[in-house]
């Protein structure tokens, strides 16, 4: 996967690309094969136009999905927050992640899948909510860097699993920031989605092709009695 590949998909969501230069969009890309979450197997990208329009950016490792941990052990009697695929428009801003440390933190409304279940396993069809849960853009434990496990650094948040990422991220954050104002777009892209579809697409075309040869046979039955 390419950065560019990742620009493609966006505009076929119909999401928005900032195009001004050294503007930062900052893109989720959920992996679609896990639904017990132990490991870092997402994607998070970050990228700018430079003022010769030149994309500039990075693909990386993190998660966008809480950890089994976490959906084992809801902080919520909602139960666990799962972010849902969307574009949320200047909801984030730079700040402090509980107060320990600077990076993107929610300050608009999100939409999240509420899991309750307590199964350690992603379910997708639970119901929603829409509000501030702090859903956070922020970094792994450091001194889990050299290890693939979320263990309990996402209950929900989007997280990158190497801190040079991370901080390379923050430092393009501040330079838009100067430009632009403390706000940032984060576009989530859920793979999985994608793919249901892609299949309900198929589902439908064939639906409609049988429907068309059937109504073709009749026509011609039709024909070769005479009655039309």
């Amino acid at each position: 996967m390419e950065l560019q590949d990742i620009i493609d998909e966006m505009q076929n969501l119909g999401y928005e690309v900032d195009t001004r230069p050294y503007k930062l969009n900052v893109v989720g890309i959920r992996n679609p094969n896990i639904s017990q979450p132990e490991n870092y197997e997402d994607n998070i990208a970050y990228f700018y136009f430079d003022e010769n329009g030149e994309l500039v950016g990075k693909i990386a490792e993190g998660t966008t999905t809480p950890s089994v941990y976490w959906l084992q052990n809801p902080m919520s009697s909602e139960g666990t927050a799962i972010m849902k695929q969307g574009q949320y428009k200047d909801a984030y801003s730079i700040g402090l992640h509980k107060g320990k440390y600077e990076a993107l933190v929610q300050t608009k409304p999100v939409t999240v899948i509420r899991d309750a279940d307590r199964n350690g396993i992603l379910n997708y069809f639970a119901k929603t909510n829409e509000g501030l849960y702090g859903i956070n853009i922020h970094r792994s434990t450091p001194s889990f860097a050299s290890e693939d496990k979320i263990g309990q650094d996402s209950a929900g948040c989007q997280v990158f699993r190497i801190k040079d990422d991370f901080d390379e991220m923050m430092r393009l954050a501040k330079q838009s920031k100067i430009k632009y104002g403390n706000t940032f777009t984060y576009t989530l892209i859920d793979e999985r989605e994608q793919l249901q579809n892609s299949r309900k697409k198929v589902v439908n075309y064939g639906v409609i092709g049988a429907t068309l040869i059937g109504l073709s046979t009749y026509f011609y039955f039709l024909y070769k009695k005479k009655i039309i």
